[in-house]
């Protein structure tokens, strides 16, 4: 297939397809006439790429799991390297959820003394009266 029907196919663009390709992700095969070439191969390396970027991934993120389906295995999760990834992502991700709980417990307070002010009356140094 072609570039375009690549692109349709995965739901991306050409000018993304060549990007990947410069980045060393999509192999670049041509024709006789210069024609970029892909197969169904081809394909599911750029929905792993897509769907793992959906995932909060960043591209460099996705090179093991392309690495490991040019490899010859059926999913691109099924090598030490996508694993280590994994394991990185998800402490990560554990980070970010515990920065979000301490943010929420904060604005969370916040609310709550400003409610207690609200019930005590007017605020004199608020210009709005409230």
């Amino acid at each position: 297939m072609r570039i375009g029907e690549l692109a349709e196919r995965a739901g991306t663009t050409t000018r993304t397809l060549r990007y990947y390709e410069s980045r060393g992700l999509l192999p670049t095969r041509r024709s006789g006439n210069g024609y970029r070439e892909y197969d169904e191969g081809d394909l599911r390396l750029v929905r792993q790429i897509r769907t793992l970027q959906d995932f909060g991934f960043d591209l460099e993120e996705t090179r093991p799991f392309v690495e490991c389906l040019r490899a010859g295995h059926p999913a691109g999760d099924a090598c030490p390297a996508s694993l280590a990834v994994y394991r990185r992502k998800l402490a990560e991700l554990d980070a970010l959820i515990d920065q979000l709980r301490s943010v929420r417990a904060e604005v969370g307070a916040q609310l709550l003394r400003a409610e207690s002010q609200t019930a005590t009356g007017p605020d004199p140094q608020c210009e709005f009266g409230g």
